[in-house]
């Protein structure tokens, strides 16, 4: 293999420390920063970690001194902005320098939610029916989309926003969970047909040509009784809530015959027509009857460690938005 110098970019406040001694590797915020850090060192590579926070001059200067041949991207934000993460590739794109992870329009059209639905109904690829919400604007739902509801950001990942009130059974609710998304998340709201089930991750790395990883299922079967099974910020971020409800994930075991190649055909059908290049995870949840559903929430910007881990005019619409 040749010896390559990559530049590792990520940000700023997760700069492993050149010391690990006395840190708990398994919990440390910057886990993922470290294991690829130091994976790409045993296999032989010159490592620069390079922390980025809202400059991108920082990147200019480690490329024309240091001259990397790659950089291995881990931003999942730019000064603060997490819609901006794919600017930062771009720029990367403009220096002729080659990357890892997705291409610039992928990333955009991944990161928002209902862009990623339209682009799912052009190709018939099945998603929950939805609306979008803009910030300020309030909601009046459609007939056609019936409780329950789930109410998430249309542009914020790692299930920022998400918990069990983003499930809503009545409209007083569902104009209550918009208003928190608009108000303290920042962003516009989508709601959707909340689909009771099992979720999976998919993982697929590649361009041309896709290799696909075997499907992986969040397993939440120990949450109190009355608690809805979805991948709320609690459960992605809280160790302790973890750690008391056993949460984890593990490769999906118990499906029906031939489901199994299903989801991995669906999570290619989803790669391609979104565009995306390097690698992604494509999440999705399978319904009791067996029907999967995309969910517009894939990871392409960087492979994480695990699922679970670590910011007035009325719209009236007639229609709701589904795939055909």
């Amino acid at each position: 293999m040749k010896r390559l110098r990559v530049l590792v970019l990520m940000h700023e406040d997760l700069v492993p420390p050149e010391q690990v001694d006395g840190h708990d590797l398994k919990s440390v915020e910057w886990r993922t920063e470290y294991d690829i850090v130091s994976t790409l060192k045993k296999l032989g590579h010159e490592v620069y970690p390079l922390g980025v926070k809202s400059e991108l001059g920082v990147i200019h200067s480690a490329i024309e001194e240091w001259k990397p041949d790659i950089a291995f991207n881990l931003l999942e934000e730019f000064d603060g902005v997490a819609v901006y993460d794919q600017h930062v590739v771009s720029y990367l794109e403009l220096l002729h320098l080659p990357y890892t992870g997705c291409n610039p329009r992928g990333l955009m059209l991944a990161r928002d939610k209902a862009l990623t639905k339209k682009v799912l109904s052009f190709h018939r690829i099945p998603f929950p029916e939805f609306i979008e919400v803009p910030q300020g604007r309030t909601v009046r739902r459609p007939k056609c989309l019936s409780f329950p509801l789930i109410v998430k950001s249309v542009t914020e990942e790692a299930s920022r926003g998400i918990s069990q009130a983003s499930i809503v059974e009545d409209d007083d609710k569902l104009s209550e969970r918009v208003a928190f998304i608009h108000n303290s998340v920042g962003s516009g709201a989508l709601i959707e047909r909340y689909i009771e089930g099992r979720e999976f991750y998919v993982g697929i790395i590649g361009n041309g040509q896709l290799q696909v990883l075997p499907v992986w299922e969040l397993i939440l079967d120990k949450l109190p009784e009355d608690a809805k099974r979805i991948a709320t910020e609690r459960v992605k971020w809280s160790r302790k809530y973890q750690q008391k409800y056993g949460i984890t994930s593990r490769e999906a075991d118990n499906l029906p015959e031939g489901k199994a190649e299903d989801i991995q055909d669906l999570a290619k059908q989803v790669y391609r027509a979104l565009g995306l290049s390097g690698y992604a995870r494509i999440d999705m949840r399978m319904a009791d009857d067996g029907q999967l559903y995309v969910l517009p929430t894939h990871r392409s910007r960087r492979m994480k460690t695990s699922p679970i881990r670590r910011r007035k005019r009325t719209i009236t619409t007639k229609n709701c938005s589904k795939n055909s």
